[in-house]
């Protein structure tokens, strides 16, 4: 009775925070439909993922390659699950993206880039990612560095060579900003992820810039207010790790 009772309740969660999410876009006068949700799946076991899947999830998200591999092969006759990557990504991790993930959001260096770009173009392949940047300069977050806006330029010879990058699709920026309980204290950083975005496009218009990938489980209503296209959420549909 306790796994029908987890499976029913992952369902309810699942169906509760789309309906937060578009509550929260049409609030901020946006069609819901820009808003998209990757279900974190890190740390979780199989008989909530099936769950989660069953309740209509498509997109799910994994820190760590090597943990989502065996899931991804469990899982594998769904195969309109689409898996993103978003945490930091090892090098030698990176043939696990490149073979099995449909997208990446946390793209945090030059060198995670040129090895991407060398997997990917023997493997004939083209992986959408975002660009992940360290928007509250607290020193255990990856990313480029963006608390500050005289840092930007610091680092556009390097984003100019990602996007030279034939099989690196960027789409957008990503951020994780700094832990707060109170959902409006991360405002202020999506606000700066959306207008680093914002000076990316004026600065490199031969790009795509749709997406920005930030909010999660306690703040993902004021990230969509303040732009959000993805959203990542773990806790609040499948419940502590």
């Amino acid at each position: 009775m306790e796994g029908i009772a987890t499976v029913a309740g992952i369902a309810q969660r699942y169906h509760r925070v789309l309906e937060r999410m578009a509550r929260a876009a049409r609030k901020a006068g946006r069609d819901p439909d820009q808003v998209r949700l990757v279900v974190v799946t890190k740390g979780q076991p199989l008989e909530k993922i099936r769950a989660v899947v069953e309740a209509g999830a498509r997109d799910l998200g994994e820190n760590y390659p090597e943990e989502a591999l065996p899931k991804i092969q469990a899982l594998a006759s769904n195969p309109d699950l689409r898996w993103h990557m978003i945490g930091h990504l090892q090098r030698r991790k990176a043939p696990i993206v490149v073979d099995h993930f449909f997208m990446m959001h946390s793209l945090d260096r030059l060198r995670i880039a040129q090895r991407l770009e060398r997997l990917l173009t023997r493997a004939n392949r083209r992986l959408p990612v975002l660009l992940e940047f360290n928007v509250g300069g607290e020193a255990s977050k990856h990313g480029w560095p963006a608390w500050d806006e005289r840092l930007w330029p610091q680092w556009e010879g390097e984003i100019a060579q990602i996007l030279e990058m034939p099989h690196l699709v960027v789409q957008g920026v990503m951020t994780v900003p700094p832990w707060n309980p109170d959902p409006e204290a991360s405002r202020p950083y999506f606000r700066r992820l959306r207008a680093l975005r914002d000076w990316l496009a004026r600065r490199f218009p031969q790009a795509e810039w749709t997406h920005l990938s930030m909010g999660m489980s306690h703040d993902f209503e004021v990230a969509i207010e303040e732009g959000a296209t993805w959203v990542r959420i773990g806790t609040a549909i499948l419940g502590p790790r």
